[in-house]
């Protein structure tokens, strides 16, 4: 398999390490520093393109593959204002765009169990929701894309929460996000139910990037064969 990099920082270089250990080409790594190397780039040498950039980079960098009829996969979070754009221009030119917030397989798993647990309390007034996510210093969005997700299944689930809003405030309509910048941890989202008796809560944990990295390669080999909008529920057949 050919790949393309897009964006190579942390993420970029764990996933040049597992793609190389499984004997996979990367063709070519572009970052802010050789976005040039873009334009001369042939589209027949290439699988398919892997993105993770930067919010401000991630549009341009998506647009451009499908333009070039390549393949490509996302995790860039915080650009999701413009993703309705991406998504038409996908089908326009019968393209394949497959966009996860999170490409470990665990917080995919943990997305289904959000939802189960918002399923069974959202006949329970007393109980108040709030969520947390802690990163590393160096990420550049916040909430992250997942706190977002996490929050997003929920509201689908309780209908007396109308939105979520950053920091945990007092809005007893709103899903409050704190987000913790520290360290270098790789990401940690929690999700609590509390009410004056009792607290319920559920967490993951990663305890290294490596997990999104070998999520990113397993769509890769996956998506070889398909076309259209896609996302990790088309991926685990949820």
């Amino acid at each position: 398999m050919k790949i393309l990099l897009l964006g190579y920082g942390k993420m970029g270089k764990t996933i040049e390490e597992i793609a190389n250990a499984k004997g996979y080409q990367i063709v070519e790594k572009i970052d802010v520093n050789n976005k040039e190397v873009f334009d001369i780039l042939n589209p027949e040498n290439i699988d398919v393109a892997i993105e993770f950039s930067q919010p401000d980079a991630a549009y341009e960098n998506i647009k451009k593959c499908l333009e070039k009829g390549i393949k490509v996969i996302s995790g860039t979070t915080g650009w999701l204002n413009k993703k309705i754009e991406i998504d038409n221009l996908c089908r326009e030119k019968n393209g394949t765009f497959f966009y996860a917030s999170n490409f470990s397989i665990g917080v995919n798993l943990f997305f289904k169990l959000n939802e189960f647990l918002a399923r069974l309390i959202r006949n329970y007034e007393q109980y108040d929701v709030k969520l947390t996510e802690v990163h590393h210093t160096e990420k550049k969005d916040a909430p992250s894309g997942t706190a977002i997700t996490l929050a997003e299944g929920i509201l689908n689930h309780i209908p007396r929460l109308k939105k979520w809003e950053r920091g945990i405030g007092k809005n007893p309509a709103a899903i409050g996000i704190k987000s913790i910048r520290e360290g270098k941890v790789p990401g940690t989202h929690s999700i609590s139910y509390i009410s004056e008796i009792d607290e319920i809560e559920i967490k993951h944990e990663a305890f290294s990037r490596k997990g999104f990295a070998v999520g990113a390669i397993m769509v890769a080999e996956w998506i070889k064969d398909k076309s259209g909008v896609l996302n990790m529920d088309d991926f685990l057949k949820f």
